[in-house]
């Protein structure tokens, strides 16, 4: 029985994927601990491994206020894949690909943050990627159903074609270095599939997010900050798993998924300034 089936099943199976996303907190916020050990024998000022409450609530905060990429995504997976494989796989996936994503930036800080250029390729090429997904957004959108205003329906075309034009001269070069780039959910068979296709985008937004907060790195733990990260996607996958015929409908509503790619281009703009700031006004 699929877990979005009515009855008394659907309720129990429910705990196991809400229980799993406890389980994988655990295991990823434990294996951002290990990462932190192990780069303070490597790195001349070592990372505090003390947790402080308002170092997780600011990553936390920070999440939750940029998370609408994530469920965006993990909504379409889940209509494209229901049922309790669906849900664990999904779960995994998307958390793995975020806090992984959150952990190479971390390394790469660790040991570079005198090589500014590196990590402003690493967010250069992630904004890249969120305008990709900004298209994605607004091609879900049906501009000939007149239910629709006519207006919103103008801009939705507008924001739809300049997007096109930008992606057409980006994505040849995108294309060979990013093997998935698309909020374009699909239908996988197997649990591994779906592992796969759910942590390449989480992995690619949790990479251009974490970059993003750099700056504050030297105002916070930053292993504290990376816990409120994982925590934050946590909860995410909670709210998401607990009410999931409310999240699809939601992320299939067209002004849901125009204010989603609106969200994408503003975090890709983002990532290109601080990419700026990196390549130009740091030394």
């Amino acid at each position: 029985m699929s877990v979005n089936d009515a009855g008394h099943d659907g309720g129990i199976w429910r705990l196991v994927p809400l229980a799993l996303t406890f389980i994988v907190c655990g295991f990823l916020v434990t294996l951002l601990w290990l990462e932190v050990l192990a780069l303070n024998h490597f790195i001349e000022e070592p990372m505090l491994t003390t947790v402080r409450v308002p170092d997780v609530l600011v990553g936390l905060t920070v999440y939750l206020k940029t998370s609408i990429d994530f469920a965006i995504y993990i909504g379409r997976l889940m209509d494209k894949n229901p049922g309790i494989k669906g849900r664990i796989g999904i779960e995994i996936g998307t958390a793995l690909g975020n806090a992984l994503g959150t952990m190479l930036v971390l390394l790469i800080w660790a040991f570079f943050k005198e090589v500014n250029w590196l990590l402003g390729i690493m967010v250069l090429l992630a904004g890249l990627v969120l305008m990709r997904l900004a298209q994605d957004g607004v091609s879900f959108i049906d501009t000939e159903n007149k239910s629709y205003p006519k207006w919103f329906r103008i801009m939705v075309k507008v924001l739809d074609k300049a997007l096109a034009k930008w992606n057409k001269v980006v994505d040849p070069f995108l294309s060979k270095i990013v093997p998935s780039h698309t909020l374009k959910a699909v239908t996988k068979n197997t649990l591994l599939g779906l592992l796969a296709i759910s942590f390449t985008v989480p992995f690619l937004l949790g990479l251009d997010d974490f970059a993003g907060y750099v700056p504050l790195f030297n105002i916070v733990n930053v292993f504290g900050f990376g816990i409120g990260v994982i925590v934050g996607h946590m909860l995410l996958n909670i709210f998401l798993f607990i009410s999931p015929k409310k999240t699809i409908a939601a992320v299939k509503n067209p002004v849901i998924s125009f204010l989603g790619s609106i969200a994408f281009i503003g975090l890709a703009v983002w990532g290109f300034i601080e990419a700026y700031k990196l390549f130009f006004l740091h030394h």
